[in-house]
């Protein structure tokens, strides 16, 4: 594919298995994204709705799912490349927002400043 095709998914990092569609794609369109410079193709293998994930790589059951670098859920069950990644087919990770917290002195933080 040359320079010139249209860019229709945001890759955030390199290392992302899913990539966000900023327009909608169609069944059998191509997902169009840059990653480190060159440009990553690939055939939707169904509709994916503007603002949705497209899964870049096969994934399987509990797999981790990573977006903007980090693990945003696992795969509940396969998601073949090229297909919706989303809630129907994710789970999300708890998360521990109290140790993720920037500012330790905020009134809602409930770790003593300092810590």
């Amino acid at each position: 594919m040359s320079e010139n095709a249209k860019i229709n998914a945001l890759l955030i990092r390199g290392t992302d298995n899913v990539a966000t569609c900023v327009t909608a794609v169609r069944r059998g369109e191509t997902v169009v994204c840059r990653t480190d410079g060159a440009i990553l193709t690939l055939t939707a293998l169904e509709d994916i709705p503007q603002w949705h994930k497209v899964s870049l790589t096969d994934l399987s059951a509990g797999d981790p799912v990573i977006k903007y670098g980090q693990m945003i859920g696992k795969a509940v069950r396969p998601i073949p490349k090229g297909s919706l990644a989303d809630h129907g087919n994710i789970t999300g990770i708890p998360r521990d927002y109290e140790s993720e917290l920037l500012f330790p002195d905020h009134p809602g933080s409930k770790q003593p400043a300092g810590q």
